[in-house]
């Protein structure tokens, strides 16, 4: 059987046929996207590990469920979002305080000095507005969290959030709208405390 690397449909029906390798670019292909969706649904960068494999491994293990009405994509993001979802009401509540430490010292890249970098306190600015967003993003509920992280951050279509969710559309757009204006309170909220001190 000729694959197309490039054609989502023709790796998941050589996957299906038992081509590992076809499964393997699909895991290639997606798997940071995975654990992105996972990180930012649990807050916790174990966690996100750990919902990553086990959401590739369930998909591998029921490639023959999969029907082809919506993009493999769509499909495995329903797994992960389903782990994840799973790993949150598995963790106890004294375990949430640890999240902020881990997910704050974590760094995917060293951090070497540049001559021709930003200055360190442009550097600072950016990455405490990226630590204020986070933390902002991390306050909110699972469910208005997960809707925003693949619509607005993953770019799904809301059809596709829908479907991977398991919910209607309209459920989509009001679970949105409400992530984006509680996000925007918060950060309101946030720099205006910020600058009356």
């Amino acid at each position: 059987m000729i694959v197309d690397a490039d054609n989502e449909s023709s790796l998941v029906a050589a996957a299906k046929a038992g081509d590992i390798s076809a499964f393997e670019v699909l895991v290639s292909r997606y798997e940071r996207k995975i654990f992105r969706l996972a990180q930012h649904i649990t807050q916790n960068t174990e966690d996100a590990q750990d919902v990553s494999q086990e959401a590739f491994l369930k998909a591998y293990e029921h490639l023959g469920e999969f029907q082809g009405n919506s993009r493999f994509y769509t499909w495995l993001v329903r797994i992960a979002v389903n782990q994840a979802l799973m790993k949150l009401r598995k963790r106890r509540p004294k375990d949430v305080s640890l999240d902020e430490e881990i997910e704050t010292e974590e760094n995917f890249m060293p951090r070497d000095v540049e001559d021709w970098g930003p200055s360190p306190e442009e550097r600072y600015s950016q990455e405490e507005l990226a630590r204020i967003l986070s933390q902002v993003i991390g306050e909110l509920d699972p469910s208005f969290r997960t809707v925003f992280q693949l619509r607005d951050i993953e770019e799904l279509s809301t059809e596709e959030t829908a479907d991977a969710l398991g919910i209607s559309v309209p459920a989509v757009k009001s679970r949105l709208l409400r992530a984006r204006l509680k996000l925007r309170d918060k950060l309101n909220r946030y720099f205006l405390r910020g600058v009356a001190q």
